[in-house]
């Protein structure tokens, strides 16, 4: 391994050839007025005393991009700005067309054999003691993509063995029992799936997508990897009420997770669905507190917070690994 390591987090993949935003809603999503934004939503920015533009200039470099950008998360001036960044791999077209979600979707592209060690390269250039890996939905691949999650994983833990790796997976509809044998055989340290909201809201937020089999491969994933801790992540402000999220974190509970987040659903565009409320700061640390009773080891719930956010300091605590510097 090259250089030292230290807690920093990024997720990253190469950009294919003719990719791009493709497959936005074909309509505007209906809207009972947009509501203005609070005074606590505030979003931070990098500094030109910050590593913002050394990270920014890396990935531009390296012909990689990141999750970050693809989503239009709010946390990307201050992630970046701390040397951290998210890493999606298999492409950035998703096969799947979520309406709250900025992430293209089309006909993606086959797996590029190059990104595992494109991936792992990153990694030792940006000194990472903590790296997030995601994707997008590859419904058209036999395993779901799980066999490529793999291949960046075995290619990190080659040129930089002390970094932590934690994976943010789709469901793998349909081939979840494949997904699992290949996770099994090479677990990563954290085993992160989104529910993103309630039951109720599926059919209206998470088309083709099922509540109870992504509770189910949260549950599976354990009984294959019980040493592994489990995580999961929810948005706030789509609709549901405080009472179907605190449900749901107990259906988590119940499944074995133990590491939650929960933030507030921003629209990322006219095309996209609309926030039905912006949930007041107190009601998040309500959130918190309810979810720490019902027994999970780790809870960030805030506005702003997303799945990756701060990831290798909640890993840390749960681990029971401190930071490095």
């Amino acid at each position: 391994m090259t250089g030292s390591v230290t807690e920093k987090t990024v997720i990253l993949y190469p950009r294919q050839k003719g990719a791009g935003k493709t497959g936005c809603l074909p309509m505007p999503a209906e809207s009972a007025g947009k509501l203005p934004k609070p005074p606590w939503l505030r979003v931070r920015t990098g500094s030109q005393s910050s590593h913002f533009h050394q990270v920014r200039d890396l990935l531009t470099d390296s012909g990689l991009i990141t999750v970050c950008d693809e989503a239009a998360c709010p946390n990307k001036g201050e992630c970046y700005g701390s040397g951290t960044a998210a890493f999606m791999i298999l492409g950035d077209r998703c096969t799947r067309r979520c309406p709250f979600c900025d992430v293209a979707h089309g006909r993606p592209l086959p797996p590029d054999a190059k990104e595992p060690g494109a991936l792992a390269e990153a990694v030792v250039q940006l000194h990472l003691a903590h790296v997030v890996i995601t994707s997008v939905n590859r419904d058209d691949l036999p395993d779901g993509g799980a066999g490529h999650f793999i291949a960046c994983q075995q290619a990190i833990r080659a040129r930089s063995p002390a970094t932590r790796i934690e994976v943010l997976t789709p469901d793998f509809r349909r081939k979840v029992a494949g997904a699992l044998d290949c996770f099994a055989g090479d677990p990563p340290d954290i085993f992160n799936h989104n529910l993103e909201t309630v039951p109720r809201l599926y059919p209206q937020c998470r088309p083709g997508a099922d509540y109870q089999g992504s509770l189910d491969l949260l549950k599976r994933f354990g009984e294959r990897c019980p040493g592994v801790p489990r995580k999961s992540g929810l948005m706030v402000g789509l609709g549901e009420t405080d009472e179907e999220i605190i449900q749901t974190v107990r259906d988590l509970y119940r499944h074995g997770v133990r590491m939650l987040t929960i933030g507030q659903y921003l629209q990322p565009s006219r095309y996209h669905l609309p926030v039905r409320r912006y949930v007041e700061p107190a009601v998040f640390d309500w959130y918190r507190e309810q979810a720490l009773n019902i027994g999970f080891d780790f809870v960030a719930s805030a506005p702003l917070v997303r799945s990756s956010y701060h990831a290798g300091i909640q890993a840390g605590q749960v681990l029971g690994q401190p930071q490095e510097s």
